[in-house]
């Protein structure tokens, strides 16, 4: 992680320190081409006015007068979801308030994504629901939509046709632990 100045203290103690606050630690690059290291923890959930009116403040106590360009040198809180040195404030915000919404859940459908925001937000209007295996999904939709007659309740292969399910792409899963499996629809 990247270290702190002096240069820091009070307005760079302003964002939370927890970790699950998502921030940023925005680098002056006047300062860090110079071989010094100036930057400030922001707190990006924040509306992006308030982040571009830290990012000022820090260029403006930069030790390199007149610093104009920053960049993200690191980051925290967003449970895995990669930004990029050059992210904007509007990218970063919207991706901040969507992993505070959604979690390591949210990450993980990010990266399903490729790192779309767009998609993985839509992929959310088809979210299914948290079930203990994909096999249980099925039979739990197998059930609330058919009425099974009680011969066959024994001969009916949930895995089977949990696996077909996503083979045909009718859904995806994401995992997250031991009996935590999120199933999202693929319409």
């Amino acid at each position: 992680m990247a270290q702190e100045t002096a240069n820091d203290s009070a307005a760079g103690d302003a964002g939370s320190r927890d970790g699950n606050t998502p921030r940023i630690y925005a680098a002056c690059l006047a300062a860090y081409n110079n071989g010094r290291l100036h930057g400030r923890w922001i707190d990006v959930t924040q509306d992006p006015e308030d982040i571009q009116a830290e990012i000022a403040q820090m260029l403006a106590a930069s030790p390199i007068p007149g610093a104009e360009e920053w960049a993200i040198h690191d980051y925290e809180g967003f449970e895995g979801a990669r930004l990029e040195e050059y992210s904007g404030i509007e990218k970063t915000h919207a991706l901040a308030l969507f992993i505070v919404e959604h979690g390591k859940l949210g990450a993980k459908v990010l990266e399903q994504f490729g790192g779309d925001l767009d998609d993985t937000k839509a992929a959310f209007e088809e979210y299914a629901g948290e079930h203990r295996s994909l096999a249980d999904f099925a039979q739990e939709l197998t059930e609330e939509t058919t009425e099974i007659p009680q011969s066959l309740v024994n001969y009916i292969d949930y895995e089977t046709m949990a696996r077909d399910m996503e083979l045909n792409g009718d859904v995806f899963t994401v995992e997250l632990g031991f009996d935590e499996v999120h199933v999202f629809w693929s319409r």
